[in-house]
């Protein structure tokens, strides 16, 4: 079974319990391996707005999965969590984006896998490295270190005292 990791986000709201509402929701549908702690991460871009909380997480998926559906299915969480987009890298309640599905590369009019932005963002880079820590997955610690030295990112990530529970 592949392992996916997706990488989830918030600025508005309860933070730390809409993570882990999208978690719960997450847990319903796959079995999560594991997860990361909560970092709180300053914003990208030019819009002001409050700091995020980000996670990362490690799902255990059927091989039969297509990345296509499990992006239908985090853009319902996103729904169902009132998602709103309207200003591009903007305030919002959640944020789910799948990171790396199994060996799998690829490139659609909707989806990138790996994450298009992967790279270039330390609150992504951070909490993908633990919980790739945490599960024991050498491939992904590897090339997530790596990518994390090279990174110009320089915006602030920082650990919170608050878990997730799974």
């Amino acid at each position: 079974m592949p392992k996916v990791y997706l990488s989830i986000g918030t600025n508005l709201g309860d933070r730390h319990a809409n993570l882990q509402t999208a978690v719960d929701k997450l847990t319903e549908l796959y079995p999560v391996l594991g997860v990361s702690k909560i970092y709180e991460t300053q914003p990208v871009g030019e819009v002001v707005q409050d700091d995020f909380y980000n996670i990362a997480l490690a799902l255990d998926v059927p091989e039969s999965l297509k990345p296509e559906v499990l992006l239908t299915q985090t853009q319902q969480i996103e729904k169902e969590m009132k998602r709103v987009k309207t200003i591009h890298w903007g305030p919002r309640t959640i944020d789910l984006d799948i990171l790396l599905f199994g060996e799998l590369s690829m490139v659609s009019e909707q989806l990138t896998i790996p994450h298009a932005e992967m790279a270039n963002r330390r609150f992504v880079l951070q909490p993908l490295l633990e919980v790739a820590e945490r599960i024991s997955d050498v491939t992904v610690v590897k090339q997530t270190q790596a990518l994390l030295d090279k990174t110009a990112d320089q915006n602030w990530v920082q650990p919170t005292p608050y878990d997730i529970t799974y």
